[in-house]
């Protein structure tokens, strides 16, 4: 089963903290939004993400490639 996830938007009510990272990677008891949503669809089976990503996406993909790899 696959989950989209969207994930754009420039954050605007969420600065300063959008200046410098997305909105799906401000941390949350130090762990991003985006990695508490995709633990949470995992919880119910859904194993592949298509996620739809605008603003800073290549900060978005990088953390993906690199802070999700081992889990």
């Amino acid at each position: 089963m696959k989950a989209l996830i969207l994930s754009g938007g420039a954050g605007k009510r969420l600065k300063p903290m959008t200046d410098y990272v997305p909105k799906p990677l401000v941390p949350l008891n130090n762990i991003p939004i985006i990695e508490w949503q995709i633990r949470y669809f995992k919880k119910f089976g859904i194993n592949e993400f298509v996620i739809c990503a605008g603003y800073k996406s290549d900060q978005i993909i990088n953390y993906l490639r690199l802070g999700l790899a081992g889990q």
